[in-house]
């Protein structure tokens, strides 16, 4: 019977060595988890840290003009400089607006057929003002061909 009962007993350790085992590997599992999806475990840290990041400093320098150029998108600072980019600049780069150099007959050409075909919101008023505020400040040029190149370092192929 002694053998028994030592039998049964070191049956009763083995099973909490099994539970203590399976409970501490659940545990690394979990901590684990935690660290893949939290590597920084900031739900540690002290929450001033978290406040401190901000993207506010951007947003109020968006309208900032330096020597007549608007900062953010390159355009000369003139009179309907805020329509052409609240109306332009949503679909655009600002630098495509200022490649194309057109007049007016070929803007207002432009938006009309923005509007037939890319979903151009009606622009009213604003129409006017923009399509003056391209051709005053971005006006076509008469370049003809390409321009020369320059600063080329030319070489003879040799045969």
């Amino acid at each position: 019977m002694i053998d028994k009962n030592e039998f049964q007993n070191k049956i009763k350790k083995a099973e909490k060595t099994a539970y203590k085992a399976i409970f501490f590997s659940f545990l690394a599992s979990v901590l684990l988890l935690f660290a893949a999806y939290d590597p920084t475990f900031s739900i540690f840290g002290n929450k001033e840290t978290a406040l401190t990041y901000s993207d506010t400093v951007e947003n109020k320098n968006e309208d900032k003009i330096e020597n007549g150029v608007h900062i953010r998108t390159g355009l000369v600072d003139a009179e309907g400089l805020i329509t052409v980019v609240n109306n332009c600049t949503n679909c655009h780069s600002a630098k495509l607006v200022i490649q194309n150099r057109m007049n007016t007959e070929r803007w207002n050409t432009t938006i009309k057929w923005m509007q037939e075909t890319q979903n151009l919101w009606d622009l009213g008023e604003n129409q006017e003002v923009i399509v003056n505020y391209l051709v005053t400040n971005y006006p076509p040029i008469a370049k003809g061909r390409r321009l020369n190149l320059t600063d080329i370092n030319w070489y003879t192929l040799k045969k």
